[in-house]
């Protein structure tokens, strides 16, 4: 995010907030997930495809009897998605719909097979979902925004671990999308998280927050671990019962 809290600009094209030394970091770490969580605005926005770039880390993950890439996971409370995007077409990885009850209909029927689209209730029920990946096998969810998404995990008090990249500029414009909205959170002057590390990658910074008391109770956390910043999946070449991160 920006010095001053925003996930991007308010213009067409999208806002490089991060650099290559923190892509690498970031696709590190989704080596290590079980799945990835985008919201659905993200996936019409970004056209993300959420895969490991690594070939050695993809070669890694199949060495231990995974997919090269983590399950993808959306949430869509309208059913409003294009079975055309990056999401659904890059890598032969499962994808996952978890959509609001009233849109279920629609969601299936403009996705067909690209994805599985799950019922999480009505209104869509975020601990609901988390708790069908769980029973899927997904320990470890990597949280990647936009918004709205961070916001609903974090004054929810599902995520474990915050990681926050701050980009060395100031974004200064109020119709852009920033890192969270006004909300709820557990975290206060008087609750406050607990800062665990604190990185320098070239012009960004990471901040890492332990959230939970589940933090850092699996040994599959990643070394300096992540969730990646909102437009992280743009480089040049382009709780419950999990371990959730969640950042920005």
């Amino acid at each position: 995010m920006s010095i001053d809290g925003y996930i991007d600009d308010a213009s067409a094209e999208r806002l490089r907030l991060s650099n290559e030394a923190d892509f690498d970091r970031v696709d590190a770490v989704r080596a290590t997930c079980d799945a990835i969580l985008v919201g659905a605005a993200t996936i019409r926005r970004d056209d993300p495809r959420l895969l490991v770039r690594s070939q050695r880390r993809r070669e890694a993950r199949v060495g231990r009897g995974l997919p090269p890439s983590p399950l993808k996971v959306t949430v869509s409370g309208g059913g409003d998605l294009d079975p055309a995007a990056q999401f659904f077409t890059a890598g032969d990885v499962e994808k996952i719909v978890y959509s609001a009850t009233g849109a279920l209909g629609k969601a299936r029927e403009r996705l067909g097979d690209a994805a599985s689209v799950v019922d999480a209730g009505e209104p869509l029920s975020f601990p609901r979902a988390l708790a069908d990946l769980a029973a899927r096998g997904v320990g470890r969810l990597m949280v990647e925004g936009g918004g709205g998404i961070h916001t609903a995990f974090l004054t929810a008090g599902l995520a474990d671990e915050l990681q926050l990249v701050v980009a060395p500029f100031f974004v200064g414009d109020a119709a852009a999308p920033r890192f969270v909205a006004d909300g709820a959170f557990p975290w206060t002057p008087r609750r406050p998280a607990r800062l665990v590390e604190v990185r320098q990658l070239e012009d960004v910074v990471l901040l890492r927050y332990a959230l939970s008391d589940r933090y850092g109770a699996s040994d599959r956390h990643a070394p300096s671990g992540n969730h990646a910043p909102p437009n992280s999946d743009a480089p040049p070449d382009s709780d419950a019962p999990c371990d959730h991160s969640a950042g920005g």
